[in-house]
Protein backbone atom coordinates (compact mmCIF):
# COMPACT_ATOMS: atom_id res chain seq x y z
CA UNK A 1 0.00 0.00 0.00
CA UNK A 2 1.06 3.54 -0.92
CA UNK A 3 2.65 4.82 2.65
CA UNK A 4 1.46 7.66 2.26
CA UNK A 5 -2.14 7.43 1.61
CA UNK A 6 -1.80 4.59 5.02
CA UNK A 7 -0.75 7.62 6.81
CA UNK A 8 -3.71 9.77 6.09
CA UNK A 9 -6.26 7.18 6.33
CA UNK A 10 -5.04 5.19 9.36
CA UNK A 11 -2.61 7.37 11.38
CA UNK A 12 -3.37 11.09 11.12
CA UNK A 13 -7.13 10.74 12.28
CA UNK A 14 -6.09 9.41 15.62
CA UNK A 15 -5.93 10.83 18.63
CA UNK A 16 -3.97 13.70 19.32
CA UNK A 17 -1.89 12.89 15.82
CA UNK A 18 -4.13 15.70 13.61
CA UNK A 19 -2.86 18.15 16.51
CA UNK A 20 0.75 17.19 15.75
CA UNK A 21 0.69 15.92 12.11
CA UNK A 22 2.41 19.21 10.09
CA UNK A 23 5.73 18.92 13.15
CA UNK A 24 5.90 14.85 12.14
CA UNK A 25 8.59 14.08 9.69
CA UNK A 26 8.36 10.37 8.15
CA UNK A 27 11.16 8.77 5.90
CA UNK A 28 10.50 5.35 4.44
CA UNK A 29 13.46 4.03 2.79
CA UNK A 30 12.02 0.99 1.12
CA UNK A 31 15.61 -0.46 0.85
CA UNK A 32 16.51 -0.58 4.20
CA UNK A 33 13.32 -1.31 4.62
CA UNK A 34 12.85 0.63 7.51
CA UNK A 35 10.92 3.70 8.75
CA UNK A 36 12.10 6.83 10.97
CA UNK A 37 9.88 9.38 12.14
CA UNK A 38 10.55 11.90 14.07
CA UNK A 39 8.28 15.44 15.79
CA UNK A 40 9.77 18.56 15.17
CA UNK A 41 12.93 17.29 14.68
CA UNK A 42 13.13 15.43 18.07
CA UNK A 43 11.51 11.85 19.57
CA UNK A 44 13.41 9.68 17.06
CA UNK A 45 11.73 5.96 16.73
CA UNK A 46 12.12 3.75 14.14
CA UNK A 47 10.57 0.32 12.87
CA UNK A 48 11.95 -2.18 10.64
CA UNK A 49 10.38 -4.95 8.18
CA UNK A 50 11.39 -8.68 8.83
CA UNK A 51 10.39 -11.43 6.49
CA UNK A 52 7.89 -13.32 8.49
CA UNK A 53 7.92 -10.44 11.35
CA UNK A 54 6.18 -7.94 9.72
CA UNK A 55 6.97 -4.95 11.54
CA UNK A 56 9.14 -3.79 14.59
CA UNK A 57 10.20 -1.21 16.91
CA UNK A 58 13.93 -1.07 17.53
CA UNK A 59 15.16 0.46 20.45
CA UNK A 60 19.09 -0.70 19.83
CA UNK A 61 21.32 -2.10 16.88
CA UNK A 62 20.36 -5.60 18.25
CA UNK A 63 16.59 -5.54 17.92
CA UNK A 64 17.53 -4.78 14.14
CA UNK A 65 18.94 -7.93 13.78
CA UNK A 66 15.99 -10.26 15.45
CA UNK A 67 13.56 -8.78 12.88
CA UNK A 68 15.68 -9.05 9.94
CA UNK A 69 17.10 -12.40 10.34
CA UNK A 70 14.09 -14.37 10.85
CA UNK A 71 13.73 -17.58 8.75
CA UNK A 72 11.72 -16.87 5.97
CA UNK A 73 8.59 -19.63 6.43
CA UNK A 74 5.80 -20.39 4.18
CA UNK A 75 1.97 -19.78 5.52
CA UNK A 76 0.16 -22.01 5.30
CA UNK A 77 1.66 -24.61 2.67
CA UNK A 78 -1.23 -26.80 0.95
CA UNK A 79 -0.33 -29.80 3.03
CA UNK A 80 -0.73 -27.76 6.27
CA UNK A 81 -4.73 -27.52 5.18
CA UNK A 82 -7.08 -29.30 7.21
CA UNK A 83 -9.70 -26.89 6.26
CA UNK A 84 -12.42 -27.50 2.87
CA UNK A 85 -11.80 -24.83 0.07
CA UNK A 86 -14.20 -21.54 0.47
CA UNK A 87 -13.89 -20.05 -2.55
CA UNK A 88 -11.98 -20.77 -5.86
CA UNK A 89 -9.17 -17.79 -6.59
CA UNK A 90 -11.54 -15.26 -8.10
CA UNK A 91 -13.61 -12.74 -6.54
CA UNK A 92 -16.83 -14.15 -5.58
CA UNK A 93 -19.78 -12.01 -6.75
CA UNK A 94 -22.68 -11.59 -4.92
CA UNK A 95 -24.88 -14.58 -5.47
CA UNK A 96 -28.51 -12.82 -5.59
CA UNK A 97 -29.11 -8.69 -5.95
CA UNK A 98 -30.16 -8.19 -2.34
CA UNK A 99 -26.36 -9.28 -1.08
CA UNK A 100 -24.89 -7.13 -3.68
CA UNK A 101 -27.32 -4.13 -2.51
CA UNK A 102 -25.57 -4.65 1.00
CA UNK A 103 -21.99 -4.60 -0.02
CA UNK A 104 -23.20 -1.44 -2.14
CA UNK A 105 -24.28 -0.07 0.98
CA UNK A 106 -21.01 -0.90 3.13
CA UNK A 107 -19.06 0.41 0.73
CA UNK A 108 -20.96 4.14 -0.04
CA UNK A 109 -18.41 6.93 1.03
CA UNK A 110 -19.19 10.20 2.66
CA UNK A 111 -18.51 12.69 0.55
CA UNK A 112 -16.34 14.66 3.61
CA UNK A 113 -14.82 13.61 6.58
CA UNK A 114 -14.95 11.67 8.95
CA UNK A 115 -15.02 8.80 6.15
CA UNK A 116 -16.06 4.97 6.42
CA UNK A 117 -12.94 3.63 4.28
CA UNK A 118 -14.45 -0.22 4.03
CA UNK A 119 -11.38 -2.40 2.84
CA UNK A 120 -12.87 -5.57 2.46
CA UNK A 121 -15.75 -7.53 2.68
CA UNK A 122 -16.39 -11.59 3.00
CA UNK A 123 -19.64 -13.32 3.71
CA UNK A 124 -19.32 -17.12 4.58
CA UNK A 125 -22.86 -19.15 4.45
CA UNK A 126 -22.67 -22.81 5.21
CA UNK A 127 -18.97 -22.91 4.97
CA UNK A 128 -18.85 -21.11 1.01
CA UNK A 129 -18.14 -17.72 0.21
CA UNK A 130 -21.40 -16.20 -1.13
CA UNK A 131 -20.20 -12.71 -1.64
CA UNK A 132 -16.86 -10.70 -1.36
CA UNK A 133 -15.75 -7.10 -2.38
CA UNK A 134 -11.99 -5.29 -2.24
CA UNK A 135 -11.58 -1.78 -2.35
CA UNK A 136 -9.23 -0.38 -5.19
CA UNK A 137 -5.52 -2.21 -4.38
CA UNK A 138 -6.65 -4.97 -2.32
CA UNK A 139 -7.23 -8.17 -2.97
CA UNK A 140 -8.24 -11.91 -1.93
CA UNK A 141 -4.42 -12.17 -0.90
CA UNK A 142 -3.84 -8.63 0.63
CA UNK A 143 -2.91 -9.04 4.49
CA UNK A 144 -5.15 -6.16 6.35
CA UNK A 145 -4.46 -5.04 9.84
CA UNK A 146 -7.17 -6.87 12.70
CA UNK A 147 -6.09 -4.37 15.45
CA UNK A 148 -7.92 -5.54 18.51
CA UNK A 149 -9.58 -8.34 16.39
CA UNK A 150 -6.05 -9.87 17.34
CA UNK A 151 -6.87 -10.85 20.63
CA UNK A 152 -9.55 -13.30 19.58
CA UNK A 153 -6.82 -14.72 17.61
CA UNK A 154 -4.43 -14.72 21.15
CA UNK A 155 -7.51 -16.60 22.49
CA UNK A 156 -7.28 -19.52 20.20
CA UNK A 157 -3.44 -19.80 21.00
CA UNK A 158 -4.33 -20.12 24.42
CA UNK A 159 -7.04 -23.02 23.38
CA UNK A 160 -4.42 -24.55 22.04
CA UNK A 161 -2.39 -24.86 24.94
CA UNK A 162 -5.28 -25.98 27.19
CA UNK A 163 -6.32 -28.10 24.85
CA UNK A 164 -2.43 -29.60 24.42
CA UNK A 165 -2.75 -29.76 28.54
CA UNK A 166 0.03 -27.18 29.04
CA UNK A 167 -2.37 -24.46 30.84
CA UNK A 168 -5.24 -24.35 32.57
CA UNK A 169 -6.94 -20.94 32.57
CA UNK A 170 -8.47 -21.13 36.45
CA UNK A 171 -5.18 -21.98 37.66
CA UNK A 172 -2.90 -18.39 38.33
CA UNK A 173 -1.51 -16.88 35.07
CA UNK A 174 1.97 -18.18 35.07
CA UNK A 175 3.93 -14.97 35.01
CA UNK A 176 7.25 -15.12 37.10
CA UNK A 177 7.62 -11.93 38.54
CA UNK A 178 4.33 -12.94 40.32
CA UNK A 179 5.12 -15.66 42.22
CA UNK A 180 6.71 -13.99 45.27
CA UNK A 181 4.26 -15.39 48.10
CA UNK A 182 3.66 -11.18 49.53
CA UNK A 183 2.32 -10.59 45.99
CA UNK A 184 -1.43 -10.07 45.19
CA UNK A 185 -0.90 -10.50 41.94
CA UNK A 186 -0.08 -14.09 42.12
CA UNK A 187 -3.72 -14.80 42.54
CA UNK A 188 -4.67 -13.72 39.02
CA UNK A 189 -5.66 -16.36 36.90
CA UNK A 190 -5.25 -16.64 32.78
CA UNK A 191 -9.27 -16.42 32.66
CA UNK A 192 -9.24 -13.58 34.32
CA UNK A 193 -6.58 -11.80 31.54
CA UNK A 194 -8.69 -13.16 28.81
CA UNK A 195 -12.15 -11.57 30.54
CA UNK A 196 -10.39 -8.20 31.21
CA UNK A 197 -10.74 -8.47 34.80
CA UNK A 198 -7.21 -8.95 36.10
CA UNK A 199 -7.52 -5.49 38.52
CA UNK A 200 -3.95 -4.43 36.85
CA UNK A 201 -3.53 -0.41 37.02
CA UNK A 202 -2.73 -0.55 32.86
CA UNK A 203 -5.46 2.26 32.24
CA UNK A 204 -6.17 2.37 28.04
CA UNK A 205 -7.50 5.49 26.98
CA UNK A 206 -5.41 5.69 23.51
CA UNK A 207 -4.31 9.19 24.54
CA UNK A 208 -0.85 8.53 24.05
CA UNK A 209 -0.36 9.50 27.82
CA UNK A 210 -1.82 5.93 28.94
CA UNK A 211 -0.30 3.24 30.12
CA UNK A 212 -1.12 1.03 27.58
CA UNK A 213 0.38 3.50 24.80
CA UNK A 214 3.55 3.69 26.89
CA UNK A 215 3.64 -0.11 27.12
CA UNK A 216 2.89 -0.79 23.30
CA UNK A 217 4.45 2.48 21.66
CA UNK A 218 7.97 3.08 24.00
CA UNK A 219 9.12 -0.23 25.50
CA UNK A 220 11.16 -2.68 24.49
CA UNK A 221 9.58 -5.18 26.42
CA UNK A 222 6.07 -4.68 27.02
CA UNK A 223 5.09 -7.80 29.00
CA UNK A 224 8.03 -6.67 31.21
CA UNK A 225 6.08 -3.34 31.44
CA UNK A 226 2.48 -4.95 32.02
CA UNK A 227 3.82 -6.95 34.79
CA UNK A 228 4.80 -4.27 36.80
CA UNK A 229 1.36 -2.70 36.90
CA UNK A 230 -0.33 -3.04 40.70
CA UNK A 231 -3.23 -3.91 41.51
CA UNK A 232 -6.11 -1.26 41.68
CA UNK A 233 -9.40 -3.46 41.82
CA UNK A 234 -9.59 -7.08 42.89
CA UNK A 235 -8.66 -9.63 40.54
CA UNK A 236 -12.20 -10.69 38.92
CA UNK A 237 -14.52 -8.25 40.64
CA UNK A 238 -13.69 -4.99 37.74
CA UNK A 239 -13.58 -5.39 33.92
CA UNK A 240 -11.34 -2.99 32.29
CA UNK A 241 -10.53 -2.91 28.86
CA UNK A 242 -6.62 -2.67 28.04
CA UNK A 243 -4.04 -4.54 25.78
CA UNK A 244 -2.12 -5.19 28.70
CA UNK A 245 -3.98 -8.04 29.89
CA UNK A 246 -3.43 -9.54 26.31
CA UNK A 247 0.46 -8.92 26.06
CA UNK A 248 1.09 -10.54 28.95
CA UNK A 249 -0.92 -13.71 27.57
CA UNK A 250 1.01 -13.34 24.85
CA UNK A 251 3.99 -13.61 26.82
CA UNK A 252 2.26 -16.94 28.68
CA UNK A 253 2.07 -18.43 24.98
CA UNK A 254 5.63 -17.08 24.16
CA UNK A 255 7.30 -18.97 27.69
CA UNK A 256 5.37 -22.05 27.17
CA UNK A 257 6.12 -23.23 23.53
CA UNK A 258 10.22 -22.08 24.01
CA UNK A 259 10.57 -18.61 24.54
CA UNK A 260 11.61 -17.23 21.12
CA UNK A 261 9.86 -15.14 18.59
CA UNK A 262 10.25 -18.26 16.08
CA UNK A 263 9.26 -20.62 18.55
CA UNK A 264 5.64 -18.88 18.21
CA UNK A 265 5.50 -18.63 14.96
CA UNK A 266 6.23 -22.00 14.32
CA UNK A 267 3.60 -23.17 17.11
CA UNK A 268 0.87 -20.85 14.93
CA UNK A 269 1.81 -21.95 12.01
CA UNK A 270 1.73 -25.62 13.05
CA UNK A 271 -1.47 -25.42 15.27
CA UNK A 272 -3.44 -22.77 13.77
CA UNK A 273 -2.86 -21.01 10.72
CA UNK A 274 -2.32 -24.02 8.95
CA UNK A 275 -4.66 -26.34 9.60
CA UNK A 276 -7.37 -23.83 9.27
CA UNK A 277 -5.80 -22.50 5.81
CA UNK A 278 -5.26 -19.29 6.75
CA UNK A 279 -2.55 -18.94 3.86
CA UNK A 280 -1.14 -14.83 3.99
CA UNK A 281 -0.74 -14.08 7.99
CA UNK A 282 1.39 -12.27 9.24
CA UNK A 283 1.77 -11.88 13.34
CA UNK A 284 4.14 -9.12 14.59
CA UNK A 285 6.47 -9.03 17.58
CA UNK A 286 8.36 -6.58 20.11
CA UNK A 287 11.91 -6.69 20.89
CA UNK A 288 12.07 -9.33 23.08
CA UNK A 289 10.25 -12.15 20.87
CA UNK A 290 6.56 -11.86 22.30
CA UNK A 291 3.82 -11.64 19.60
CA UNK A 292 2.02 -8.03 20.22
CA UNK A 293 -1.23 -10.61 20.65
CA UNK A 294 -3.31 -7.62 21.61
CA UNK A 295 -3.37 -5.46 18.11
CA UNK A 296 -0.72 -6.72 15.59
CA UNK A 297 -1.76 -9.78 13.42
CA UNK A 298 -2.37 -9.01 9.87
CA UNK A 299 -4.59 -11.24 7.65
CA UNK A 300 -6.24 -11.67 4.03
CA UNK A 301 -10.03 -11.05 4.61
CA UNK A 302 -10.53 -14.24 3.66
CA UNK A 303 -7.85 -15.85 6.21
CA UNK A 304 -9.78 -13.24 9.09
CA UNK A 305 -13.17 -15.50 7.46
CA UNK A 306 -11.39 -19.02 7.90
CA UNK A 307 -10.49 -17.94 11.55
CA UNK A 308 -14.37 -16.76 12.19
CA UNK A 309 -15.12 -20.72 10.58
CA UNK A 310 -12.93 -22.38 13.28
CA UNK A 311 -15.27 -20.60 15.93
CA UNK A 312 -18.50 -21.64 13.96
CA UNK A 313 -17.46 -24.56 13.43
CA UNK A 314 -16.85 -25.51 17.75
CA UNK A 315 -13.26 -25.29 16.90
CA UNK A 316 -12.71 -27.98 14.97
CA UNK A 317 -11.83 -27.86 11.15
CA UNK A 318 -12.73 -31.22 9.00
CA UNK A 319 -12.47 -34.27 11.08
CA UNK A 320 -9.60 -32.33 13.57
CA UNK A 321 -10.25 -30.14 16.69
CA UNK A 322 -8.23 -27.30 16.94
CA UNK A 323 -9.58 -25.85 20.17
CA UNK A 324 -10.72 -28.01 23.52
CA UNK A 325 -14.11 -29.11 23.31
CA UNK A 326 -16.77 -26.23 24.75
CA UNK A 327 -14.00 -23.42 24.26
CA UNK A 328 -16.06 -21.40 22.09
CA UNK A 329 -18.93 -21.87 24.44
CA UNK A 330 -16.65 -20.43 27.29
CA UNK A 331 -14.94 -17.66 24.88
CA UNK A 332 -18.24 -16.18 24.14
CA UNK A 333 -19.86 -16.26 27.40
CA UNK A 334 -20.83 -12.83 29.54
CA UNK A 335 -18.11 -11.33 31.84
CA UNK A 336 -19.87 -9.79 34.64
CA UNK A 337 -22.53 -7.51 33.51
CA UNK A 338 -20.60 -6.60 29.72
CA UNK A 339 -20.78 -7.21 26.24
CA UNK A 340 -17.65 -9.21 26.55
CA UNK A 341 -16.44 -13.00 26.81
CA UNK A 342 -13.30 -14.03 27.08
CA UNK A 343 -11.65 -13.02 24.03
CA UNK A 344 -14.04 -11.96 22.39
CA UNK A 345 -17.04 -9.32 22.75
CA UNK A 346 -20.40 -11.28 22.81
CA UNK A 347 -24.06 -9.58 21.48
CA UNK A 348 -26.09 -9.89 24.65
CA UNK A 349 -27.70 -7.04 26.19
CA UNK A 350 -25.21 -5.09 29.08
CA UNK A 351 -25.36 -2.87 31.37
CA UNK A 352 -21.78 -2.32 32.06
CA UNK A 353 -20.15 0.77 30.76
CA UNK A 354 -18.29 0.15 26.70
CA UNK A 355 -15.39 1.65 26.14
CA UNK A 356 -14.66 4.30 23.67
CA UNK A 357 -18.13 5.29 23.68
CA UNK A 358 -19.79 2.47 21.45
CA UNK A 359 -22.38 0.24 21.95
CA UNK A 360 -21.83 -3.31 23.24
CA UNK A 361 -23.72 -5.16 20.87
CA UNK A 362 -25.61 -5.30 17.73
CA UNK A 363 -29.16 -4.60 18.33
CA UNK A 364 -30.02 -5.91 14.29
CA UNK A 365 -27.99 -8.97 14.50
CA UNK A 366 -29.51 -12.46 16.21
CA UNK A 367 -28.45 -12.92 20.10
CA UNK A 368 -26.24 -15.97 19.47
CA UNK A 369 -23.69 -13.81 17.45
CA UNK A 370 -20.24 -13.23 19.05
CA UNK A 371 -17.32 -11.10 17.24
CA UNK A 372 -13.86 -10.42 17.05
CA UNK A 373 -13.34 -6.54 16.66
CA UNK A 374 -10.86 -4.33 16.16
CA UNK A 375 -9.82 -0.36 16.14
CA UNK A 376 -11.55 1.22 12.98
CA UNK A 377 -13.94 -1.48 12.16
CA UNK A 378 -12.44 -4.46 11.71
CA UNK A 379 -15.18 -6.88 12.56
CA UNK A 380 -15.32 -10.77 12.62
CA UNK A 381 -18.73 -11.87 12.95
CA UNK A 382 -19.63 -15.51 14.11
CA UNK A 383 -23.64 -16.29 13.39
CA UNK A 384 -23.99 -19.96 14.71
CA UNK A 385 -27.98 -19.63 13.85
CA UNK A 386 -27.58 -18.60 10.64
CA UNK A 387 -24.40 -20.80 9.72
CA UNK A 388 -22.68 -17.05 8.55
CA UNK A 389 -19.52 -15.77 8.90
CA UNK A 390 -19.35 -11.62 7.98
CA UNK A 391 -15.75 -9.85 8.11
CA UNK A 392 -15.88 -6.16 7.32
CA UNK A 393 -12.41 -4.55 7.64
CA UNK A 394 -11.52 -1.02 6.93
CA UNK A 395 -10.17 2.10 8.09
CA UNK A 396 -13.03 3.72 9.22
CA UNK A 397 -13.82 7.04 11.12
CA UNK A 398 -17.41 6.68 11.15
CA UNK A 399 -19.65 5.56 12.84
CA UNK A 400 -21.20 3.83 9.93
CA UNK A 401 -17.54 2.21 9.49
CA UNK A 402 -17.83 1.10 13.12
CA UNK A 403 -20.06 -0.95 14.97
CA UNK A 404 -23.08 0.61 14.04
CA UNK A 405 -22.22 -0.27 10.39
CA UNK A 406 -21.07 -3.76 11.02
CA UNK A 407 -24.65 -4.41 12.64
CA UNK A 408 -26.57 -2.41 9.71
CA UNK A 409 -24.22 -5.20 7.05
CA UNK A 410 -24.91 -8.24 9.16
CA UNK A 411 -28.27 -7.71 9.42
CA UNK A 412 -28.48 -6.85 5.58
CA UNK A 413 -26.39 -10.02 4.85
CA UNK A 414 -29.26 -11.78 6.69
CA UNK A 415 -31.69 -10.16 5.00
CA UNK A 416 -30.47 -10.58 1.88
CA UNK A 417 -29.65 -14.81 2.35
CA UNK A 418 -33.46 -15.42 3.07
CA UNK A 419 -34.17 -14.92 -0.84
CA UNK A 420 -32.27 -17.58 -1.38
Amino acid sequence: MDSNQVYTDMVKPEGAIRLISSLIHINVDHEKRDVTTTIAGLYKTRAVYGNGMGCMLVHSPEDVTLATTADSYSTAAPSDSLAPEIAGSAVVVPRNEQLAAALDRAFAEREQPPYIRTQAIVVVKDGKIVAERYAPGIGVDTQLLGFSATKSVTNALIGILVRQGKLNVDQPAPIAAWQNEKDPRRMITTDELLRQTSGLALKETSTGFDPASRMIFLERDMAGFAEKAKLVATPGTQWAYTDGNFILLSRIIRDAIGGHASNVRQFAQRELFGPTGMNHVTLEFDATGTPNGAMSMLASARGWARFGLLYLNDGVVGTDRILPKGWVKYSSSQTLDTGYGAGFWINLAASGKAPYGLPWGMPHVPDDAFFAMGNMGQHVVIVPSQHLVVVRLGMSSHPDGLIAGADRLVADVIAALQHD
